[in-house]
């Protein structure tokens, strides 16, 4: 095991970090690694320990002490630190959801929304999101040039979650901002207390609102359960609606944006797709295991020492697992930097693995296959409008997702 520390908030990394994991994949895949934050953490580089971390039950969500270096005092965002001042509550008001607990109350939470994205709703909400990706489309009809980020791969799933909620769409534009804040974390600098604060006061609002005024969405349902069976806190309620916000918008944004990224880049592929719509679904699953949308899963942190890939972890530090170098894994994949719309099945890691799984991947992917659907069938001459060696890419370590995407219509 190598001794160097590494620097996880280096901007040529986050830039490009595929060569480094490549080389620490080699080199040391269990490492230790200096975070955004500053805080030390192990890193996991490796398919397989990744896969294996992921469903070890010594490595807990909810053991990562408050004001560790997460934003919020504990919503587990890979890298960030807490805010200075934020007011009381609010840590805990964003920090009690299902993504940060272990069973049972893991179980229990994810239980009580499970049902709102099984197979068959999920597929229900098909003319729905082709009814938006549509009249996105019409509103930049007349345009020469757009960011698709902007115009497209942004207000699509964010038009989705906020209507599967019950959420006001207009407050879209004041959520992205909060969001990006959110996501970037201590890289947000002095706008991420601020963002924390104004998130949690908008979900407030949002549900005093609904609890007035109830109506046929997941957002009431869940103030019904709180209210009447009292089998959520009213911290897990809100804590809740935030992951479901953020989450259920966040990943699909960058699945989107790398996709026609990485089509566009060399437009060979593009046409090609074009060409065979039959590509489409194997085609969704190489962007998101060649270019995932999420970097790091969330913190976790070794409950007693743990063994993985040969180094052992003492009880009590804290362990980042990177999706994105696990998914260009040479033992997993022998050509696994080269991306082929027709590889088959990967098993990648994505959306995570084991109990924490993303409950939303069936609906990022149904919005991904109608988006790249829909942009192919209206707009087969599309092209990048800036050289992609120009493109930028968001700060931070949870994500992995261009600033924005300048096309030719």
């Amino acid at each position: 095991m190598t001794r160097e520390l590494v620097d996880l908030g280096d901007p040529a990394f986050q830039a490009d970090p595929h060569p480094s994991y490549a080389s620490w994949r080699g080199t040391g895949p269990v490492r230790r690694a200096r975070l955004p934050s500053g805080l030390e953490a192990w890193l996991i580089t490796r398919y397989d320990d990744a896969r294996r971390a992921l469903t070890d039950p010594r490595l807990s969500k909810k053991s990562f002490p408050m004001g560790s270096g997460q934003a919020g005092g504990g919503s587990r965002t890979a890298g960030t630190a807490p805010p200075a001042a934020m007011g009381p509550g609010i840590g805990a008001a964003i920090s009690k959801h299902m993504l940060a607990v272990d069973p049972p109350d893991h179980t229990r939470l994810r239980r009580l929304v499970s049902a709102a994205f099984t197979g068959r709703r999920i597929e229900a909400l098909r003319p729905r999101i082709e009814q938006i990706a549509a009249e996105l489309l019409d509103g930049i009809e007349k345009e020469k040039k757009v960011d698709l980020i902007d115009a497209f791969a942004f207000p699509l799933p964010i038009q989705v979650i906020c209507e599967l909620l019950g959420v006001p769409a207009e407050d879209r534009d004041d959520f992205r901002e909060w969001s990006n804040a959110v996501v970037a974390g201590s890289q947000a600098g002095p706008k991420l207390g601020p963002a924390i604060e104004a998130m949690v006061g908008y979900i407030h609002t949002l549900l005093a609102e609904r609890r007035a005024k109830p109506g046929d969405d997941l957002l009431s349902g869940l103030i019904q359960v709180r209210d009447a069976e009292d089998r959520l806190t009213e911290e897990e309620l809100s804590s809740m609606v935030f992951l479901l916000l953020v989450a259920g918008h966040e990943t699909t944004v960058n699945l989107i944006g790398n996709g026609a990224y990485l089509l566009l880049r060399d437009r060979a592929e593009w046409e090609r797709l074009g060409a065979d719509r039959g590509l489409l679904p194997g085609a969704i699953e190489e962007f998101l295991r060649y270019e995932g949308p999420v970097e790091t899963a969330t913190f976790r942190v070794a409950t007693e020492d743990v063994e993985i890939g040969g180094v052992t972890i003492p009880a009590g530090d804290p362990v980042v697992v990177s999706l994105l170098s696990a998914n260009r894994d040479t033992d997993q994949y022998p050509d696994a930097d080269e991306l082929r719309l027709d590889r088959p099945n990967s098993h990648h890691l994505a959306f995570g693995h084991g109990i924490h799984y993303c409950l939303g991947a069936p609906l990022a992917r149904l919005e991904a296959q109608i988006a790249f659907t829909a942009l192919l069938d209206r707009h087969p001459d599309l092209r990048l409008d800036i050289p992609a060696e120009d493109l930028r890419w968001r700060p931070g370590l949870l994500l992995r997702g261009l600033e924005e995407l300048p096309v030719s219509l």
